[in-house]
């Protein structure tokens, strides 16, 4: 299986409903994002996925979040915007935008240099 990974991130605050401590209250992260897609074969140049096309695709995805208020976004509506369900959020976005025989590997979701949460199917 071949896999190729992208980095990027975002800024945005929310808020853990009913978290008892400190995540409870507003506050907010520099989140980096990883994004892991694999193949079990090359295309005709000799790569998985072109890296600009994820980049776009993941790009789009995180604009809709950059600079926002998690817990006010219809996918936050009815669940808490924790790093895990951002994961997930990206995940389930971008897996319908990715070229047919990629698969979405993996997505990671980094509040801080020291924890990220991750997410695949």
């Amino acid at each position: 299986m071949f896999k190729a990974k992208i980095r990027d991130s975002f800024s945005a605050a929310h808020c853990l409903r009913g978290y008892q401590g400190d995540c409870e209250r507003l506050h907010g992260h520099n989140y980096r994002v990883e994004v892991t897609v694999a193949s079990a074969t090359l295309d005709e140049i000799g790569i998985v996925m072109d890296f600009r096309e994820l980049k776009a695709s993941l790009k789009e995805i995180l604009f809709e979040m950059d600079h926002h208020y998690l817990n006010d976004l219809a996918a936050f509506e009815n669940r808490n915007p924790s790093a895990e369900q951002i994961a997930r959020h990206i995940h389930a976005r971008l897996k319908g935008m990715l070229p047919s025989g990629i698969a979405l590997s993996e997505v990671a979701v980094w509040e801080n240099e020291n924890c990220c949460a991750l997410y695949s199917e």
